[in-house]
């Protein structure tokens, strides 16, 4: 049990390490505060923990065998990436008439905000919800319970991934006197409304 647990977190390292859509928004947001950022995580955890109960459920087989369904979530997820990517540039728009040394707490989203954000990048990925269904399986031993172990690797998968993105919320805010000026506050919202935006024009235009 204690090699396969190990194995599990060493997976879970890989994909938290790769970059995506919440990656970028967990920085971006990170850039605006720990506590946004932090929310934004927890925000996008319970995301990865409701696609893993689904998986657990079987519902994910549904999704992946229905072309028309998983098209919806596509272009769903597609409008999201775009939304934020569009709100990260107005961002950077606004951002001009703003003074050098102006903290980036004074611009900070609600909590609720965003929670709601990270939460909302996740569950309109689809490619999550199959992932979660192919990923979880593989680690259950054999004879263990399937419901409750997927379950149970989902909450460890979650809490595992807040522990993993909150270095970078933390590395953030260390670089707070260099990342508060006016100037750099605006190319890096430039630079991340730009990717989302590539992202969502790619997973919209994919088959």
């Amino acid at each position: 049990m204690w090699s396969t647990l190990l194995a599990f977190l060493g997976a879970c390292t890989l994909i938290a390490a790769s970059p995506g859509p919440s990656t970028v928004l967990i920085i971006k947001q990170s850039l605006r505060g720990r506590r946004s950022g932090f929310l934004t995580v927890l925000g996008n955890e319970t995301g990865v923990f409701v696609w893993g109960v689904v998986a657990a459920l079987g519902l994910t087989a549904l999704l992946a065998a229905s072309e028309v369904a998983y098209d919806v979530m596509r272009i769903a997820g597609a409008v999201v990436l775009v939304g934020f990517g569009i709100q990260a540039l107005r961002q950077a728009r606004r951002a001009k008439g703003t003074p050098g040394d102006t903290p980036w707490e004074t611009t900070q989203k609600s909590g609720w905000a965003a929670y709601r954000g990270g939460l909302l990048m996740n569950l309109a990925n689809p490619k999550a919800a199959i992932f979660a269904m192919s990923f979880l399986p593989q680690f259950v031993p054999a004879g263990a319970p399937h419901l409750a172990t997927m379950v149970g690797l989902s909450a460890l998968w979650a809490v595992y991934e807040v522990g993993y993105y909150s270095l970078y919320v933390w590395f953030v805010g260390r670089m707070r006197a260099a990342l508060s000026r006016a100037g750099v506050r605006r190319r890096l919202e430039q630079v991340s409304g730009g990717v989302l935006l590539l992202l969502g024009v790619r997973l919209a235009l994919e088959s």
